[in-house]
């Protein structure tokens, strides 16, 4: 999980400060050691953190809040403005041109995920904001790379242009050309990397770049490099001029010292992030809402969003009046399921949960196996079986089983938890809440929870 080191040492930072009546300066010095040494630890930049230490303390010690009744709390404000302000303040967004189409160059070193997250960010304007885009296959060095491109393209049901391995500037320009022919309203350039920054690559795409005059030149780098990540970051915008970074692999990156450093070191704002492999796993890079996670603090609109994006607003209606009505049946659990699996990883969903909530659901994890047992057990249930699951005797049990490749044990063990989940929604229904969290089910008290595939994670010791 990202930022997961230093959000347990912050929060235990301020733990300390909560225990106090009131706060010091010594106290506040001791806590901004405590938060030098955990930023650190994180991989961000020296510099960065001098300065940032310096700005909180310098507001910590005012006496507005070490004469305050809540000193704890005005010190976590602190930070999380500072954090806030340190990653850029506000959300960044994309510049297009006044006349379509808008060409948006993607720029990198290889290795960082660059062909698969343009395709990633296409995907992302089309459905959040409407866009026609147009991947252009620009990388014509390494192996595979227009396939990799067309690849992507066609899992997301993207166009991809491309001409095979000539001159990156003649296919950028044509693509243009088809763009302005085809409807496309945004082009997005895959362009060549390298292992390692040299004259040759930025030459190439300078002239790219002199050739189309992209409205958005966004650098994708590695979070997992850290500090290397900055570093790319710098050499890029000095001798290119990025307008912003793409952020990989945020969700491999424990620490997060790129997130944190990238924007102090170059000026320019991180505007999208990655957060999984799956080709739906990138979302707008929100400062407030990523300084909110690391204090524990949860973020609970982009929970919401990703819900709104995931869920049929209708269905939803139907269900709480189904759930209302106690009449919550297979065929509403399966509708249900693969809504969940829309979401994305529990793992991720936790860590938009504030406080205590989100760090009991980081324990839990869905098994991708037991999911589609699930499901494919309930597909091979007749419409009947699945409105009223009480006329499945045994004969009915062992064709299910046979349908679906299974056990009678599989079918038996589906139709007890799901008889749990009745008894939940029974209560839901009559406004008694379950012990536990609230009702979730399997975590925490539930009980019926292994019916989605939840199960608690093993802990090495």
């Amino acid at each position: 999980m990202a930022f997961e080191g230093l959000s347990e040492k912050l929060n235990s930072v301020f733990k300390n400060l909560r225990g106090k009546g009131r706060v010091s300066e010594e106290d506040i010095r001791l806590a901004m050691r405590e938060v030098r040494l955990a930023l650190l630890e994180a991989d961000v930049s020296y510099k960065v953190v001098k300065d940032f230490v310096a700005t909180v303390s310098e507001k910590a010690m005012g006496q507005d809040v070490l004469d305050s009744l809540t000193p704890a709390q005005q010190v976590i404000k602190i930070v999380s403005d500072e954090l806030t302000a340190l990653m850029g303040g506000a959300n960044a967004r994309l510049t297009y041109a006044s006349q379509p189409p808008s060409v948006i160059m993607m720029v990198g070193l290889q290795g960082a995920g660059k062909t698969t997250n343009v395709a990633k960010l296409a995907g992302l304007i089309r459905s959040q904001q409407g866009k026609r885009p147009l991947l252009v296959a620009c990388d014509v060095y390494r192996p595979a790379a227009i396939t990799q491109l067309q690849v992507v393209g066609k899992q997301l049901d993207l166009p991809v242009f491309e001409m095979g391995q000539i001159d990156p500037v003649k296919i950028a320009q044509e693509a243009i050309r088809y763009a302005k022919d085809h409807g496309n309203d945004v082009v997005m350039l895959d362009t060549a990397g390298r292992l390692h920054i040299d004259e040759e690559l930025m030459n190439e795409l300078k002239r790219v770049k002199a050739a189309v005059k992209p409205s958005e030149i966004l650098l994708v780098v590695d979070a997992m490099t850290g500090q290397d990540a900055v570093n790319a970051a710098t050499a890029f915008d000095e001798a290119l001029g990025i307008d912003g970074v793409v952020l990989t692999k945020l969700d491999g990156d424990a620490r997060g010292g790129a997130a944190l450093s990238i924007r102090a070191a170059t000026g320019k704002p991180i505007k999208f992030i990655g957060t999984g492999e799956k080709l739906d796993m990138i979302e707008p890079f929100h400062p407030d809402r990523m300084a909110s996670r690391i204090l524990g603090m949860g973020d609970v609109l982009s929970l919401i969003e990703k819900a709104e994006q995931t869920f049929d607003e209708e269905q939803a209606k139907k269900l709480e009046e189904k759930i209302r009505k106690n009449r919550f049946t297979l065929q509403d659990y399966y509708d249900q399921l693969v809504q969940l699996k829309k979401m994305g990883d529990l793992s991720q969903i936790a860590e938009m949960m504030p406080g205590q909530l989100g760090k009991q659901m980081q324990s839990t994890e869905i098994d991708p196996k037991m999911m589609a047992h699930t499901e494919a057990i309930i597909l091979s249930m007749t419409p009947e079986e699945r409105e009223n699951p009480k006329v499945i005797g045994p004969s009915r049990k062992k064709r299910i089983a046979a349908g679906c490749g299974l056990e009678v044990v599989d079918v038996n063990r589906l139709l007890k938890q799901f008889e749990m989940m009745q008894q939940l929604t029974r209560q839901l229904s009559s406004g008694k809440l379950p012990k536990g969290l609230g009702g979730f089910p399997g975590l925490g008290g539930g009980g019926g929870g292994r019916m989605y595939g939840f199960g608690r994670k093993k802990r090495l010791r």
